[in-house]
């Protein structure tokens, strides 16, 4: 057998720490499974409902002073091969208190809320596997907003998902008791 017909190798396995290490200042990239995966643009409507997920969430956050919110490619450690880069996340003054400065690079969870926006790249399937490895490692809730199909899907650990959309309001105690908002209002 040639060396043109063998398969190619697997990807070397990469820690968490590695990956900081090596790309912890990039965006479009994530460490998935220990693979670093570099991740294409999603274009103007991931941004355009990211940056309303953002406003909404961190309106209602500022107005209250609540805590901290973070934009796009926050990373987060999922695992001990694992990075993902959160769209918006949240952290409450009761995780992060307000006197504590906002660590560089990598938060390691608890984190309150994280957003995940689905790329026109995206399947289902990965948006849900997105949302419980978050869980996983210690985020209290997953909101994935999907364009698509003007939808908004609510994830919590050991819960079955709740799905949003039209006329529906969505709330988010771990946000506040107090927030509740029409998941359309992500979209319009």
């Amino acid at each position: 057998m040639s060396a043109a017909t063998l398969p190619p190798a697997p990807a070397p396995m990469v820690s968490a720490d590695d990956f900081l290490r090596l790309h912890g200042d990039e965006s479009g990239v994530e460490l998935i499974n220990g693979v670093i995966t570099r991740l294409p643009m999603p274009g103007g409507v991931h941004g355009e409902v990211c940056w309303k997920a953002g406003f909404i969430i961190g309106g209602f956050v500022m107005q209250h002073k609540l805590g901290r919110m973070f934009g796009n490619d926050t990373f987060v450690r999922t695992t001990p091969t694992g990075v993902r880069g959160a769209d918006v996340m949240f952290m409450s003054y009761a995780t992060l208190p307000e006197n504590v400065p906002t660590p560089v690079g990598a938060f390691t969870p608890p984190v309150d809320l994280v957003v995940e926006v689905r790329s026109p790249y995206d399947t289902i399937a990965e948006m849900t596997a997105k949302a419980e490895e978050y869980l996983n490692a210690g985020v209290r809730v997953v909101l994935n907003l999907d364009p698509q199909t003007d939808t908004a899907t609510v994830h919590r650990l050991n819960e079955v998902p709740q799905r949003f959309s039209n006329g529906d309001v969505l709330t988010l105690p771990e946000v506040s008791p107090a927030f509740a908002v029409p998941a359309s209002k992500f979209f319009e």
